[in-house]
């Protein structure tokens, strides 16, 4: 089987209504997605995170030219030439974006060529479901933010959901007394059973982040995501040393090489690589593995089209556990409820939610069919 073609789409679609988080405000969602097509017809898809315009090109211009003639079921060994001939300037960012769609692509028709559900192909355990978090509560424009979120809180509870995530990092003077507001208004909603976590998108200095898991430590929050930079271990340790709340990070973090300090030194409790922009399933997996070393607990963080939240799930059902424990742990995987139409949009049958759990789509590879002939209107 040889690799006969690499496409790149950048879809861009309209938001019906804006939102806005600590470090931007979105009017569009977008995605990047890569087609690789082998002779023998089968084709399989990838999702590159991060702006559509930047990895786009890299994919068409740098990586096609090598993927073409080889055997897509080579995945170690393209990943591997891939990295190689990008470590010079790609260790991070876009490259490493670009390299993780064409990794899953690969993923995806080396399933569908062995005709099995990826995460069987990954050695997964066989599974229906798994649990999953909503996150959400981000900041619309012109709604009074407590209203807003009582309102999503309550759609979350009715539609099954055991956890729910709440965007923090309010600009301002008061910012964390705010935040710690906001927060403690969704619990009085939810009640003490439904876990909470809260995702700051690295708005706060430590300082200002320990004002705010202080605040709220009675909280009983799950996780405090990103409080502080996302290039500065020693801060992460330094607020984890001082607050009874879990840290969690890493979706701005690349490879198992920019993963093993912050996991050798137990920098979070929960690692959140995007399989989108870290390296792909290939370094998904390694990534775990390192963490099952330490405790850390690896729940991706998933943000994007189906091919993304697809890849996300069989990656978690199939990752490496912890093996010093006989308890099982805790499963909690990302579930975006944003407004997003390449989630359904642009597949024939979207993955199928049910009760707060994301059910293992059964078909061979990822599990979504893509129908390019949806993308007219959102091509960009």
């Amino acid at each position: 089987m040889k690799i006969t073609a690499v496409d790149a789409f950048r879809l861009r679609a309209p938001l019906q209504q804006p939102f806005s988080f600590s470090q931007n405000r979105f009017t569009h969602r977008e995605a990047m997605l890569v087609r690789v097509t082998a002779d023998s017809g089968l084709v399989g898809w990838g999702e590159a995170y991060g702006p559509a315009v930047l990895s786009k090109p890299v994919v068409e211009s740098y990586f096609a030219p090598m993927l073409l003639g080889r055997d897509p079921r080579d995945v170690e060994s393209i990943w591997a030439r891939l990295y190689s001939v990008s470590l010079d300037y790609g260790q991070k960012g876009a490259v490493l974006a670009a390299l993780s769609a064409c990794d899953i692509a690969l993923w995806d028709l080396k399933a569908r060529a062995a005709d099995v559900p990826l995460y069987r192909l990954l050695g997964g355990e066989e599974t229906d479901s798994v649990r999953c978090y909503a996150t959400g509560f981000y900041w619309p424009d012109d709604v009074r933010l407590e209203d807003h979120f009582e309102q999503e809180a309550r759609r979350y509870l009715s539609d099954g959901f055991e956890g729910m995530k709440i965007k923090v990092g309010t600009p301002g003077e008061r910012g964390p007394e705010r935040d710690a507001e906001l927060v403690r208004h969704v619990r009085s909603i939810v009640g003490p059973e439904t876990a909470l976590m809260i995702d700051a998108n690295h708005a706060y200095t430590p300082i200002e982040a320990l004002r705010l898991a202080r605040r709220i430590e009675d909280c009983e929050i799950t996780w405090f995501e990103e409080p502080t930079s996302p290039l500065d271990p020693d801060a992460y340790l330094e607020i984890k040393n001082r607050t009874s709340i879990p840290l969690a990070g890493g979706e701005a973090e690349y490879t198992r090489f920019g993963f093993e300090p912050w996991l050798r030194a137990r920098a979070f409790d929960y690692a959140q690589p995007d399989l989108c922009a870290t390296g792909g399933i290939s370094e998904g997996l390694k990534i775990a593995s390192l963490a099952s070393l330490t405790g850390v607990h690896v729940t991706p963080h998933t943000w994007g089209s189906a091919v993304g939240q697809s890849a996300a799930l069989h990656f978690y059902a199939a990752r490496p556990r912890n093996p010093f424990t006989t308890s099982p742990e805790s499963r909690w995987l990302e579930c975006d409820r944003s407004e997003n139409p390449f989630r359904e949009a642009i597949v024939e049958s979207p993955i199928t939610f049910e009760r707060g759990r994301w059910k293992l789509p059964t078909g061979p590879g990822l599990g979504v069919e893509v129908q390019p002939e949806t993308f007219a209107r959102y091509l960009q």
